[in-house]
């Protein structure tokens, strides 16, 4: 299920709501001996969370299918730029990086338990099914159970929170409704702050030589460029342009002040 975003939590009855979490969506299976993580893109993220395929592995039940989100915390925080190092190539590194800051899988919803398929089951009795299936799981490294709530007050709190690099906003699902693959039957509810930043550098998509992100800074008082951000939604048309334009601007100090982890 994909959302589309409103300006307001919705004030009528039949919701839960979630926090957004601040990483990268994923559905996680599991079959037998095999294990899946797979993106939102439809492409496999399952070779750059290594620890995350081991703990599922490790699970007492070995069929089911969660949908959630892969996130590392840092502290206090969860590191979106810890996530996209993880975007890499090279099996060492990734499998350094896995042992240095490992990654959480925060589970919202189940499509598929060793009960069956529940696609067709309303959000209320899918969620009744995933906390049975926690209890029965006990204590699972690297995964977390969601927190919700049908209550707008509480969710109103969440949403105050947001922005503060941990909760990314709030996510509200009808709770009489099944799970919606493709459609956008979910609402986002976000803490919506601007800023004028700088360009600072970019980095090439994976597996490609044509730029997937540009990397957003702002000058601190001492006039020092630090790294505060992203943006990664440029259209695939516009791809190429960007790129040669950006790869002619290549050198220069970049972020002078606390800068980006990994290559760009």
């Amino acid at each position: 299920m994909e959302a589309r975003q409103v300006d307001e939590l919705p004030r009528d009855k039949g919701w839960q709501f979630e926090p957004k979490w601040d990483g990268f969506r994923c559905l996680a299976s599991r079959d037998g001996a095999k294990v899946e993580l797979m993106g939102r893109s439809g492409k496999s993220l399952a070779r750059y969370f290594p620890e995350i395929v081991a703990a599922l592995a490790r699970l007492p039940v070995r069929h089911f299918t969660f949908d959630g989100e892969l996130v590392i915390p840092l502290g206090k925080v969860l590191s979106f730029d810890a996530l996209q190092m993880r975007l890499h190539p090279a099996a060492s590194r990734i499998a350094r990086l896995a042992a240095e800051t490992p990654a959480l899988l925060i589970v919202f919803d189940a499509l598929r338990t060793p009960d069956g398929d529940l696609t067709e089951r309303p959000l209320i009795e899918r969620r009744a099914a995933l906390e049975k299936l926690f209890v029965r799981l006990g204590e699972a490294p690297h995964l977390r159970l969601s927190p919700v709530t049908t209550r707008r007050a509480e969710a109103a709190r969440w949403l105050a929170r947001a922005g503060g690099g941990a909760l990314d906003g709030v996510v509200a699902k009808r709770l009489d409704e099944p799970y919606r693959a493709g459609e956008r039957a979910m609402l986002k509810i976000k803490c919506l702050r601007t800023a004028d930043c700088v360009v600072g550098g970019f980095r090439y998509a994976t597996g490609a030589k044509e730029v997937g992100s540009l990397l957003l800074g702002l000058y601190d008082d001492q006039g020092l460029l630090d790294h505060v951000g992203f943006t990664s939604a440029i259209s695939d048309a516009e791809r190429p342009a960007l790129t040669r334009k950006l790869d002619k601007l290549r050198g220069g100090p970049g972020f002078t002040g606390d800068a980006p982890g990994g290559p760009s």
